[in-house]
């Protein structure tokens, strides 16, 4: 019989450990960061730069829309400066035009990309399966960036393997978390794979299907199950249990980040 245990874990506090540690080194006091209108990383950075001294300032994709939504309003409570940008400007958030724009409006800062992830949110997220006290074969996690599946996949013993479970469509998580992983290690680990059968029409949708399964899994387990990413994620762990595609007896983490 599969074991499924579920382990509840705030990923973004483990992006950002690092991350701000490598600010304070480069004495910046100032962190900006990218993300979309209900970004929980836009809040995590918000929050930790109140609480870690910094100044923090979140770019916006799309138009600004009042009243803030909560994720925004907290934000703002938390002392973040809100900059909205149009959807065609943000895509090219990488580039070193668009760098130099924001540091023409803000002055000096500490960049944090999209979601957190770049090596040094990959080290923090790779100390998460050490801290797993039940013994387990597979861990499985949602993915939206990248960052956490590319640290846990690097912070397992021998002969056990994650698996990410895509929240958004296209196909292209596998190499951005292979990238992640290089950059880090200088080297791709081979106990992964991103399941991207899942993501149920792209980032932020939730047919009545898996609304219904969210509800149902929630009220079974007795939490409010995050319908944009770990509904996905369980959805498909549940149907693969079902469907025989784990291994007789094997002991399945289900991470459920919060946050």
């Amino acid at each position: 019989m599969t074991d499924l245990i579920l382990r509840f874990d705030s990923n973004k506090p483990r992006k950002l450990k690092y991350n701000l540690e490598k600010a304070r080194k480069a004495g910046a006091s100032t962190l900006l960061t990218f993300g979309g209108a209900y970004s929980n990383h836009i809040r995590a950075v918000a929050a930790a730069g109140r609480t870690e001294g910094f100044a923090t300032i979140g770019v916006i994709r799309g138009e600004e829309h009042l009243p803030l939504n909560d994720s925004l309003a907290f934000a703002v409570s938390q002392g973040m400066h809100l900059m909205y940008m149009d959807r065609e400007t943000y895509r090219t958030k990488k580039s070193a035009k668009t760098r130099r724009f924001l540091e023409s409006c803000f002055g000096e800062f500490f960049l944090i990309p999209e979601g957190g992830s770049n090596p040094a949110a990959v080290r923090g997220c790779a100390e998460l399966p050490g801290e797993v006290t039940e013994p387990f074969d597979v861990i499985c996690c949602p993915v939206g960036t990248g960052g956490t599946l590319a640290g846990i996949a690097a912070g397992l013993d021998p002969g056990q393997r994650a698996i990410g479970f895509a929240a958004l469509k296209g196909g292209f998580l596998t190499k951005e978390v292979a990238e992640l992983q290089r950059q880090t290690y200088g080297k791709v680990f081979d106990n992964w794979h991103i399941e991207d059968g899942y993501h149920f029409g792209g980032y932020a949708k939730v047919p009545p299907e898996l609304d219904a399964f969210a509800e149902r899994f929630g009220a079974e387990h007795g939490f409010e199950v995050d319908r944009i990413y770990v509904a996905k994620m369980l959805y498909g762990i549940t149907e693969m249990i079902e469907a025989g595609r784990f291994a007789p007896g094997a002991r399945i983490v289900a991470v459920i980040t919060t946050g």
